[in-house]
Formats: C-alpha cells, structure tokens, sequence
C-alpha cells in the first residue's frame, strides 16, 4: 500500500470539521477536509455562542473577528427558556451569548482552518471506507480512492461515515416537531403582542420575535412528526399559527425555514480503530438551550491536540482513547438536559408544576449557576482521578504578566504556569510551554494546561509533575 497522502481526513466542513482542521494544522497535520456540499448554506440562520465556546475562540486568536461579526446579549434564560438572569460572578471573562449567522461562523473558521494550510474539497462526499492497521482508504463519489491515516467523520446527524463504520446510534425517536424559521409579517408589533399575550394556553414551543426590519423569529410546534431534510412552506407556517394563536399574522417572505424534532441519540462509540466521530455525527438532540453548535467544537478541541500527537508520534498508548471517555459522557448529559427541558415546555398540568417549581428554585444562586454552567460548559469537569476540584476543568483566562492567559494557548500546546519559578517542562519543552509567573491570579502553586485548556495537574514537586507531563504529552526528549 502507497504511503498516505494525508494525514487526516475529515468528511464534513461544518464548524465542527473546519475547528477540527485548523487544530490539527497547529501541529503541521496534513489534513483534508471533503465537503459534499459544493456552496456553502446560503440561509442566514441564527446561532448562538455559549461561554465556553467564546473562550475555545479567545484561546486561538478567533475571538475578536468573530465578535465583529455577532450581537452580545446576557448568559440567562437559556434553560428550558426560563426567563431567569444569569446568576452575577460567573467564572469567565467571557460571560455572555453571542448570536451569530451560522453561514458567518462556519465560513470564520473554514478560513480559518484554510490559513493554516489545511485543504478544503467542496462537492465531494464520502461514498466508502475501508480501514487497516495502516490507514483508510476514502472513496468519494465519482472521484479517486484517497489515503489517510486516519478519518475523522464530522458530516451531521445522517452521518455516512458512521453508518458505514456499523457504529450504534441508539435512542429516542423524534415523538413532536416544532417549525422554525425566519421571515416577515403583515401586521403591527403592537398587535402581535397583544394577541400573544392574550394566549390562555402556555405554548414554550411557540413566540414570535422581533429580528429587525419587519423580520420576525417564528417558532410554533408542528401538526405532526415530519421528514426533516424537506423545509417546511410559509402555508406550513400559516396552518399552525392559526392553530396555535387564531391567526397566522400575515407571515410571507421566508428568509429561511426547517424543522427540527425531539430526537435523541448518541453513538455508541466515538472511535473505531483509525476512524472517529465528532458533531452532530456522534450526537443529536434538540436545539433547547442551543449547545448542539458549541458541543461539536468543543468535541474538535478536544480532538485535534490528541489526534495530533498520535500523528507525530508523541502520543502516550491511551491519549486517543481519552477522547471518547472524556466527551461520550458530555454528551450525555446534554442529551439528559435537553429531554429535561422540552419536558419542562409541555403545556401539560404535570409538566406545567415541575417548570413552576423549577422557576422559583432558580431564584437561588447555586441552582441558576449549575444550570448557567451545565448549558454554557463552564462546569465540564473531565475525570482525571483523584486531587484538587480545579484539575479536570478548564481555568479562565486570567491576567498574567506577559497579559492575558489565553493568549499563550495560540499555538495549541500545553502551558506550565509556574508561580514558584523551580519547575520546569523540561524534555518536553517541543510539546509545553513554560510560563514562570508569581503574580499569576491562580490559588496553587503551579499548574499544568492541556492544549485545550484544561487542568492536568496542580502541585510543587517536580518529580510529581514530569509523571503528569509523561500522561498526558508522552516520553520527554533526552
């Protein structure tokens, strides 16, 4: 077999692929990305961006350029739309949604992605796979067989790469859909929300919303269960507005409309030998608390440092499969939360008293903030084994004497925050950086970052910490 032309290869240029690209970039991976779509959407759909997703972009540099592009609004109210603010002190510099064109962010990190020198192919869908102990073999349709190392899927929720690895995608069904889209009305605001208002039955899964110039957010449950790839007709709209408000207020001009259902499923494993699963390809649930975006690049995040060193060959025997122990149960308990909340929007008397109940619960700080961190993934905690609550989690971007933390993970590399100036990363220099800092706004002495952010280690004692350098960025250089 000829040798590999690639690296990776990573079928899907949605966000989660583009992120995943222009990480492994950062380590000089070869990567090409096959996109089967040969434009990008042209529909201008709303996304937002929850704070640890801000701070994945502050970490790389993308923060300012994606910001110029999205409207800030404040991090509350997210949960099964509870209309509760955010609880004051959240731990992030970041605290904030940004709402973004999903066209916008998608073409911000593909050329991002394209910067760094990662190849993009465009009308060109995976159609077959075979794997050995050296590589996959990809067969895009209609083109020549390619060879990689390894075959990231990343192509959404009817993943072929999945279905073509025989991976389970166990779950619920969709059981309701909601219609969603954007477009114009025919009658004043003023009567909009007099009619809203004047609505006995609550409908959560129903609103109309101002998006500026006569354009409204329109949300309103579906007749029935439907096929999701067909967009839904402004006479679709219609129908269920005058079911749900007795009028339809005279929506015409659809800038962008779909479906979506209450379907939820998880694979059943993320990897399978040299092929891997992230996005909406190894997970969907409902939009509710609007996490599916920022859960598949923050699956890319955690992916691309530890796909990297496999391919550089630095990796420890374990690191790759720590993508699957770490992000199969994030995912789960989105899935979880998200079941929660549309149980929480359903205008039956049982539902209706567990959602009062919660509302004035949130009116406690601890139980507003644990909500506020679940959705936003501020209190993601990956299971390093025993030691300090902070090892596990991702640390906020703190000032330091060189300016702000984030700002030295540009690279994608590990961090030493040394505030003793006695440790060292040593052999593993090429792989960690060293930043010897005793006015750093840390309570520990020193800690270890991954590449991602995320704590491996606190301590003082070197010893004790070129064991941790060893698990997790493999054998120093001697």
């Amino acid at each position: 077999m000829n040798s590999p032309e690639f690296d990776v290869i990573i079928a899907g240029c949605g966000p989660t692929g583009a992120m995943l690209a222009a990480e492994l970039r950062l380590h000089d991976v070869r990567v090409l990305v096959l996109e089967k779509e040969a434009e990008p959407v042209s529909f201008v759909r709303i996304v937002g961006l929850h704070i640890r997703s801000l701070e994945l972009m502050a970490m790389r540099g993308l923060l300012e350029r994606v910001l110029q592009h999205g409207r800030r609004r404040p991090a509350g109210g997210f949960f099964a739309a509870i209309p509760k603010p955010a609880p004051k002190g959240l731990d992030s510099a970041h605290a904030y949604l940004l709402g973004i064109p999903q066209p916008v962010i998608a073409r911000l990190l593909e050329e991002h992605a394209i910067g760094l020198g990662a190849q993009v192919r465009r009308g060109c869908a995976v159609a077959g796979i075979e794997q050995d102990d050296e590589g996959v073999t990809v067969e895009p349709a209609g083109g020549e067989r390619l060879r990689s190392r390894y075959l990231v899927g990343c192509d959404g929720a009817r993943s072929t790469v999945r279905k073509l690895l025989g991976v389970g995608f166990p779950g619920e069904p969709a059981r309701t859909d909601t219609l969603m889209g954007e477009m114009e009305v025919g009658v004043p605001a003023e009567e909009i929300a007099a009619t809203l208002a004047g609505i006995r039955e609550p409908h959560h899964r129903f609103w109309l919303r101002p998006f500026g110039e006569g354009v409204y957010s329109v949300v309103v449950p579906a007749a029935e269960v439907g096929d999701h790839s067909i967009p839904p007709t402004i006479e679709d709209f219609r129908q269920r507005l005058r079911a749900v408000a007795g009028t339809d207020f005279g929506v015409h001009s659809p800038r962008w409309s779909s479906r979506f259902g209450d379907a939820t499923r998880l694979a059943e494993r993320y990897r399978s030998g040299r092929v891997l699963l992230a996005g909406d390809a190894a997970h969907i649930h409902p939009p509710i608390g609007g996490q599916g975006l920022n859960l598949g690049v923050q699956d890319a995040f955690n992916l691309g440092w530890k796909l990297a060193a496999q391919i550089r060959g630095w990796a420890p025997e374990t690191l790759l499969d720590t993508y699957h122990s770490e992000r199969h149960p994030v995912a789960a308990d989105v899935l979880d939360n998200t079941r929660a909340q549309l149980e929480l929007m359903s205008p039956e008397p049982g539902p209706r008293a567990v959602r009062g109940l919660l509302t004035e619960l949130m009116d406690f700080d601890e139980v507003n903030r644990r909500l506020i961190e679940k959705i936003t993934a501020i209190g993601v905690r990956y299971d390093f084994g025993e030691g300090p609550d902070l090892v596990g989690r991702r640390l906020r971007d703190i000032e330091v004497e060189q300016g702000r933390l984030y700002d030295l993970l540009r690279r994608g590399r590990g961090l030493l925050l040394d505030r003793t100036g006695r440790l060292t990363p040593g052999g593993w220099s090429d792989r960690v950086d060293h930043l010897a800092d005793p006015t750093a706004a840390v309570d520990v002495p020193c800690l270890l970052l991954r590449p991602d952010g995320h704590v491996a280690w606190i301590g003082d004692d070197q010893r004790d910490l070129d064991d941790h350098l060893t698990r997790w960025f493999g054998e120093p250089v001697t």
